[in-house]
C-alpha cells in the first residue's frame, strides 16, 4: 500500500488530461452508476414481486422498468468505456516510471 500523499506509479505529473477525456470519464462513471443502480433496483423489484405479490394496478407496469434501464445502460456503458480506453495512450519511453524498468 502507498503512503498517504504519495503518487501511484502510473500517475505522472507531466501528463495533462484533455477536457474531452475528462468528460468521457465522467460519462462512463455515470453510465456505470446507472447500470449498477438499475440492476439493484431490478433485483429489488423482482424480489418484491415474487415475495409480496403487490396488488396495485400500476405495479405490473412499474416493476420491469429497472430491467429496461439495465438493458439500455449496459450497451451505453460498454460503448463509452470502449471509447475511453481507445483514447488513452500509453506513456512514452521517456515518461515511464523508473520502477517499470525492473523485471518482476
Amino acid at each position: 500500500m502507498n503512503a498517504p500523499g504519495r503518487r501511484m506509479p502510473c500517475s505522472s505529473p507531466n501528463t495533462r488530461h484533455s477536457p474531452a477525456a475528462h468528460r468521457t470519464a465522467r460519462a462512463v462513471q455515470r453510465a456505470g452508476r446507472l447500470l449498477c443502480w438499475s440492476l439493484a433496483a431490478g433485483m429489488a423489484t423482482a424480489a418484491t414481486d415474487l415475495l409480496l405479490t403487490p396488488q396495485a394496478s400500476w405495479w405490473n407496469a412499474a416493476w420491469p422498468v429497472p430491467w429496461y434501464l439495465t438493458g439500455l445502460s449496459l450497451p451505453a456503458w460498454a460503448i463509452l468505456r470502449a471509447h475511453e480506453k481507445a483514447t488513452q495512450h500509453p506513456p512514452d519511453e521517456e515518461h515511464l516510471p523508473d520502477n517499470w524498468d525492473q523485471a518482476a
